[in-house]
C-alpha cells in the first residue's frame, strides 16, 4: 500500500520549501507599479492564484520567499501580470477576475453570494434579499451579509451592545407584556414589559443601525473614476456599485457604461469610500 506521503505529496518532508528559481525571471520583469498578477499551472487552464498590489515586483518577491506558500510555488509554472493605473483599478480587476476564473488557492471572492440586509418595517428589522430588491437604489438598508445566519448573528451582537430587546427585534418569541429574560439581567431597557416605550426602542435601534446603513447609488447613471500612474491612465466604469470594466479613452468608457449592471457587494466595499469622498476625479457617463 502506498504510504501517506506518497498519496499526499503535500505531507512529504521532501516537498519542503525550495526557492522557485524557474519563477525568478517573471518576477524580475514585473514592474514596480500597481496591477494584478496571476500564478499559472501547466496547461494554462484555470489559474492557481490571483492577487493584486501597488508594487507588483515587490509583492511577487514576497511570494517567492514565503515557505508557507511552498505548495502554490511548486505547482506554478509561470506568472503573468496586468498593469493598472492605481490601487483602485487593481482591487476592482482582482475581484472581477477571481469571480470569473475561480482560482484554486483564492479563498475570498470566489463565489457570487446571495446577499441579504436588514430593513426596518414598522419599527422592526426584516431580512431582505438582493434577489428580490435592488440594494443599490433601495433606501434604508443596513448591513451586508452573505447568509441569514450571519445576519441574525450580527443583530444579536447589536442587541448586546445597545441593550435592545430580543422580543422587539423578532429574535425571541414572547407573550405580550411579558418581560424577556434579558430585561431581568438589565440587558434590555424593558420595551417588552412597558418600562420603555416602543418609540424609544425604535429610536435607539435606528441609532444603533446607523453605522451599518448601505449607501444608495448617488448618480443618475454610470460614472467613470479616473486614475493615473506614470504614463498609464484609466477610466474605471461603475454603475450601481458594480464595476463594468476599465478603458483608456472616454469613448470606450461610454460603451462600457451601456452594459447591464446590478449591485455588487465587493464593488460596494471597494468603491463606496472613494466615490462618496470623491477621492478620484469622476466623470458622469
Amino acid at each position: 500500500m502506498a504510504s501517506t506521503a506518497r498519496r499526499h505529496p503535500e505531507f512529504d518532508q521532501r516537498s519542503m520549501y525550495v526557492y522557485p528559481e524557474h519563477l525568478r525571471e517573471a518576477v524580475q520583469q514585473a514592474p514596480a507599479a500597481p496591477g494584478v498578477y496571476v500564478f499559472h499551472a501547466h496547461g494554462d487552464s484555470l489559474p492557481l492564484y490571483i492577487g493584486k498590489s501597488i508594487n507588483l515586483r515587490a509583492r511577487l518577491l514576497s511570494h517567492l520567499r514565503n515557505p508557507d506558500e511552498a505548495r502554490l510555488l511548486r505547482q506554478t509554472t509561470h506568472i503573468s501580470h496586468i498593469r493598472t493605473a492605481g490601487e483602485i483599478g487593481a482591487l476592482l480587476l482582482e475581484a472581477q477576475m477571481i469571480k470569473q476564473q475561480q482560482p484554486l488557492f483564492n479563498q475570498k471572492l470566489r463565489r457570487n453570494r446571495q446577499l441579504c440586509a436588514w430593513k426596518l418595517v414598522d419599527g422592526s428589522p426584516e431580512l431582505v434579499y438582493s434577489r428580490d430588491i435592488d440594494f443599490a437604489t433601495t433606501q434604508d438598508l443596513y448591513g451586508l451579509y452573505s447568509s441569514r445566519t450571519s445576519a441574525i448573528a450580527a443583530l444579536h451582537e447589536l442587541a448586546d451592545a445597545h441593550n435592545l430587546c430580543h422580543g422587539a427585534l423578532g429574535l425571541e418569541k414572547l407573550p405580550k407584556g411579558k418581560a424577556c429574560f434579558r430585561s431581568m439581567l438589565k440587558r434590555c431597557h424593558g420595551v417588552c414589559c412597558g418600562k420603555e416605550s416602543a418609540d424609544e426602542h425604535v429610536q435607539r435601534l435606528q441609532a444603533a443601525l446607523h453605522g451599518l446603513r448601505i449607501a444608495t447609488w448617488p448618480y443618475p447613471g454610470a460614472i467613470g473614476l479616473q486614475e493615473k500612474f506614470d504614463e498609464l491612465k484609466q477610466i474605471h466604469v461603475v454603475h450601481n456599485w458594480c464595476y463594468l470594466g476599465s478603458s483608456t479613452t472616454l469613448a470606450q468608457a461610454r460603451k462600457l457604461a451601456k452594459v447591464a449592471s446590478g449591485f455588487d457587494a465587493d464593488g460596494y466595499k471597494i468603491l463606496c469610500g472613494p466615490i462618496l469622498t470623491q477621492e478620484l476625479p469622476i466623470v458622469q457617463l
